[in-house]
């Protein structure tokens, strides 16, 4: 697998000198430019359209999380946020951050985020390869996505899917049903579960909670966003066939190109 190549943004330049000094260390990485600000962040996002982001959160001017928000959703990167601030961890995890690295930086800790980062872009590069042979079979035969996808399966056996989930909150338990999920926002290895107008997080992956939700209820729209169909109320184009969904309660949510072609179909566009 080639380097993910990745982009450090910190207004302290010690800081950045350390961060990129150990990911010399790393084969897995390649720090293609370094950042001091976040308008810098934003100009070397858009000329390199890198991987992975280390960005540190408190900056003067424009924030870690500001640099999340004025990007473009198919053009952001993953990210692994990293700074001295433990209290930003669930805003992190809303803006689907990868993981969330505490300065002084462990050299272990370092090593097990990146290698989220690896798994994440290994995944969504074989969701692409699949997505582009399904495209190439549609072309050929004529045939639907989902019947494509029921040949490919085959006759399986019907799978029990679960109707609550437990969701650890300290020493308090938390049972959701299913059926109240509207959506569920994943970084690194949690999830924002949305439903009953609360969120809560969840330690689980995207790919091991994904394995527990009806597919026949439940669309992955984005690399880190799964929705309830049933919650659907509504959907606008964005141009160049992108779509925002509008979800019962007032949540809007956008779907990815690489996703698209899923929510056409269920909703006969």
């Amino acid at each position: 697998m080639n380097s993910l190549r990745a982009i450090i943004v910190d207004d302290e330049s010690l800081a950045r000198r350390g961060l990129a000094l150990r990911l010399q260390q790393i084969p897995k990485v390649d720090v293609i430019a370094e950042c001091a600000n976040g308008q810098q962040a934003l100009e070397a996002i858009a000329e390199h359209s890198p991987d992975l982001v280390f960005l540190d959160i408190q900056m003067p001017g424009i924030d870690g999380f500001e640099v999340i928000r004025q990007l473009q959703t198919d053009n952001l990167p993953m990210v692994i946020f990293v700074t001295a601030f433990d209290q930003y961890a669930v805003d992190a995890f809303k803006v689907h951050a990868v993981d969330y690295v505490l300065k002084p930086i462990d050299d272990d800790r370092l090593h097990e985020a990146i290698d989220r980062a690896v798994a994440h872009h290994s995944q969504e590069e074989a969701e692409r390869s699949k997505q582009r042979l399904m495209d190439l079979m549609m072309g050929m035969t004529g045939v639907s996505a989902a019947s494509i996808e029921e040949m490919v399966q085959g006759d399986s056996e019907p799978t029990q899917w679960p109707e609550k989930l437990v969701v650890k909150d300290g020493s308090d338990i938390h049972l959701i049903k299913v059926a109240d999920i509207h959506w569920v926002d994943a970084a690194g290895d949690y999830m924002c579960i949305h439903a009953g107008g609360e969120t809560h997080i969840m330690r689980i992956t995207m790919k091991q909670l994904e394995a527990m939700l009806n597919p026949a209820r439940f669309l992955r729209i984005h690399r880190s966003t799964i929705i309830n169909s049933d919650y659907i109320s509504g959907a606008h184009t964005l141009g160049n066939g992108e779509y925002m969904l509008s979800l019962e309660g007032g949540a809007q949510l956008k779907v990815s190109r690489g996703f698209r072609d899923r929510v056409r179909q269920l909703l006969g566009a």
